[in-house]
């Protein structure tokens, strides 16, 4: 199939699975109860562009079929994460756990296209997946912050899966994107200083970077 067809089914395919993500979200994990399932808002535009934004991205960065089929159902769980946790500020272990196993086993075959032809590629992969979550468990201690468990658990698949370097560079760049958008959302008085926010959308930001990331 050609890249120019490829692509938009890509987009098309990945903004479905945004809306759909997102419809899920609202009634898995179960809610409290007593609590209306809200309707579509922010978040659902939200899930359904970046699905397919994020989609079509991974098809024009990886052409090759191979490395797609390693990278879609990771994207695809990632998206799936972001609607739960936008709408609960929740990572289910139903998905981070498994993925660890799917990252981890990918690494050690070596079929991880973000790590291909690096050398160390494994050590890289372990160290970014062993670090990464020591790193932030750390700095949430020091700042007295508020990172959940599930945070901390899709933080190794994405070390497992990016690397050091790529996980490096993918957590700066979303940070600093991520960092903006709280301040428009301050200036804006969409949220407040004490206002509860999900550090998990930021993760994901820094997997999608890294797997966007040129050699």
């Amino acid at each position: 199939m050609s890249l120019e067809l490829l692509v938009p089914l890509a987009a098309l395919g990945g903004a479905l699975f945004g809306f759909g993500a997102d419809r899920l979200a609202v009634r898995w994990p179960e809610h409290e109860a007593g609590v209306t399932p809200r309707g579509l808002d922010w978040r659902t535009a939200v899930l359904t562009l970046g699905g397919g934004l994020a989609l079509a991205a991974l098809v024009v960065r990886w052409p090759d079929l191979a490395a797609l089929a390693v990278l879609v159902p990771y994207a695809l769980a990632l998206i799936l994460l972001l609607a739960t946790d936008l709408d609960q500020k929740l990572l289910p272990d139903l998905i981070t756990l498994p993925l660890i196993a799917y990252a981890a086993i990918v690494l050690v075959a070596g079929w991880s296209p973000l790590l291909a032809g690096r050398e160390l590629a494994l050590v890289s992969g372990l160290a970014a997946g062993i670090g990464a979550p020591i790193f932030l468990l750390v700095t949430d201690l020091l700042l007295k912050g508020a990172l959940g468990m599930g945070d901390l658990k899709l933080a190794v698949s994405i070390g497992f899966s990016a690397g050091v370097s790529r996980l490096f560079v993918g957590f700066l760049i979303a940070s600093v994107l991520f960092a903006a958008l709280l301040i428009v959302l301050l200036v804006a008085r969409r949220i407040g200083l004490r206002t509860a926010i999900p550090f998990g959308p930021m993760l994901i930001g820094a997997a999608f970077v890294a797997m966007l990331l040129q050699p």
